[in-house]
């Protein structure tokens, strides 16, 4: 579950554990990368480790938008189901 984050500070200690997002440009700690599989059209998601180790994730096409972020532990439960193939259908 994305964690809400309060005034651009990125702490596992100060934020609720919710499914709000958060301004991207909050984060201005964040450096931002995306695949190399990425399409010329922008179509999509970027990632951004945090100070605090977590990880934030936005839409390439709206980089001032919002942004989620997600715990460690949440992302590695995400790659290792997306490396499994457990969401291959969504992308068909």
């Amino acid at each position: 579950m994305a964690k809400a984050i309060g005034h651009g500070v990125a702490s596992a200690a100060n934020t609720a554990s919710t499914t709000a997002a958060v301004p991207a440009d909050s984060l201005p700690e964040a450096t931002w990368r995306k695949s190399s599989y990425s399409g010329a059209m922008g179509n999509c998601v970027e990632v951004a480790r945090l100070a605090s180790g977590d990880v934030a994730v936005r839409n390439s096409r709206d980089p001032h938008g919002p942004a989620l972020v997600y715990t460690r532990a949440e992302i590695a439960a995400f790659l290792a189901g997306a490396k499994d193939g457990e969401f291959d259908d969504l992308a068909v």
